[in-house]
């Protein structure tokens, strides 16, 4: 079914993983389509409820874009490259079903924006961040101008930036860009029990949550419908109330029981 890409569904959760080891995981057309047919599955298949994103082998995530694809483009194609990338990881971070990175190895470029673009990161203590384009010429094109700021604030995102400087584990924990840092080993036994954890909860709420999270970082009023973030909190905690997982976990709560909830 795909060409650039391996997946494993596995308890709920389907683990993808960039296969281009040769390269370095580095991304393409190829990758991009099939990351994009992938987004796609998991959005409309009831027996995924959460993914899994990270690289083959022990040398990389994704250690960028593969530059040799792109190196002759005029200005017309490498905007169209630009907004197709934009697009894709904008179906990943705005996916309702939990999407984590498990970043070995180098995430750099394009990895780094893909990294960026899951709802939250965690990485082996081998991993390197960065976004280095400002060496090719160029500037990254896959939202990582906007998506780094948020994360790190804008002092760091414009020195990491300006200077293409690579990030260690540790500085990016430091930094607010992951949120655990492992041995290799532990990394994706760490990563399955978070999101293990995450579908114990009610499925509804979490896609909300989501939608509600990434309002108070997207200045999109596109996005937004010209709504605040509080005003869509608002709206989202409204409806909730309409929701059968609602009624269970409060029913559970009052009759000190686990609940049981069906996304419903």
């Amino acid at each position: 079914m795909y060409h650039s890409i391996l997946t494993n569904l596995e308890n709920r959760v389907l683990t993808v993983t960039v296969n281009r080891p040769d390269k370095l995981n580095a991304l393409n057309k190829s990758v991009f389509d099939d990351l994009d047919a992938m987004m796609d599955d998991v959005y409309s298949n009831n027996n995924i409820h959460g993914v899994i994103i990270t690289g083959s082998g022990a040398k990389a995530f994704v250690a960028g874009a593969d530059i040799a694809e792109f190196s002759s483009f005029s200005k017309g194609e490498a905007t169209t490259l630009s907004l197709r990338g934009q697009a894709v990881f904008q179906k990943i971070e705005n996916c309702p079903k939990p999407v984590i990175a498990a970043v070995n190895g180098f995430a750099l470029g394009g990895g780094c924006e893909l990294a960026m673009a899951c709802h939250f990161r965690v990485c082996s203590d081998n991993a390197k961040f960065g976004q280095p384009e400002v060496n090719l010429g160029l500037i990254p094109g896959y939202g990582g101008t906007q998506r780094l700021t948020h994360l790190v604030g804008k002092g760091k995102s414009m020195e990491w930036h300006m200077t293409a400087k690579i990030v260690d584990a540790q500085e990016a924990l430091a930094a607010g860009l992951v949120n655990y840092v492992t041995t290799p080993e532990e990394l994706m036994p760490k990563v399955n029990a978070l999101i293990q954890q995450i579908l114990t909860k009610a499925p509804v709420a979490i896609a909300k949550l989501i939608e509600c999270i990434n309002t108070a970082v997207i200045n999109d009023s596109a996005f937004t419908n010209g709504k605040t973030g509080y005003a869509i909190e608002a709206e989202q905690f409204g409806a909730c109330f309409e929701t059968d997982d609602m009624k269970e976990g409060t029913s559970a709560f009052l009759e000190k029981r686990k609940a049981i909830f069906t996304g419903k």
